[in-house]
């Protein structure tokens, strides 16, 4: 029986999308995703990265929706936060793009010094890497796609691919729910999100 618990244990989120998730089923850690996500991105060039070159960071930017390249979510962004300290854990240089030039201060709102607005970015960014990636949901299976392109020539030198079945956590940062069976019963198939 202990050794039957202990597996379960360790593959609580291998559960999800069967009936024994509501019993044993778990969340994704986006923490740990993003550094091992890291992880593969730094194993995978040759030349290798460079840590400790804080003249030549990497860029990572925010995730977007495959079937809208324009459009990210508080996955996207979470993520993209999670995969900043993933490099950042291993000593390699990451450069915050969304950096103000000057110290924002609004009253009654606090101190800002990040921003969205394209034209308060920095406008030279000497990187040796940028992060990209992508993210495509159907129902509750999320494709992942986390790439390290070479800024001068576009090159793709890394790849870090995954199919994760999502739970109700994640699938809220990306505005979603999903609902059990019309009778709510926890053993039956979960519904597709809405």
């Amino acid at each position: 029986v202990l050794l039957v618990l202990a597996f379960a244990l360790g593959a609580c989120s291998q559960l999800n999308g069967t009936r024994l998730e509501p019993f044993l089923g778990s969340d994704i850690d986006l923490v740990a995703l993003g550094d091992e996500v890291a992880e593969q991105l730094i194993r995978q060039p040759v030349p290798p990265l460079l840590p400790h070159q804080p003249e030549q960071p990497i860029l990572v930017a925010t995730l977007v929706n495959n079937d809208n390249l324009n459009a990210t979510s508080s996955f996207g962004r979470s993520f993209q936060n999670n995969l900043i300290a993933g490099f950042v854990s291993r000593g390699y240089a990451v450069r915050e793009i969304k950096l103000r030039r000057q110290l924002l201060v609004e009253e009654h709102g606090g101190e800002f010094m990040l921003s969205r607005d394209l034209r308060q970015l920095a406008a030279t960014q000497h990187a040796q890497a940028v992060v990209v990636g992508t993210y495509t949901l159907v129902n509750r299976m999320l494709y992942l796609s986390v790439r390290l392109v070479s800024p001068h020539n576009q090159t793709i030198r890394a790849v870090y691919e995954e199919k994760l079945y999502l739970d109700d956590n994640n699938l809220r940062l990306l505005g979603f729910r999903f609902k059990n069976s019309p009778d709510n019963d926890p053993a039956q198939p979960v519904l597709p999100p809405g």
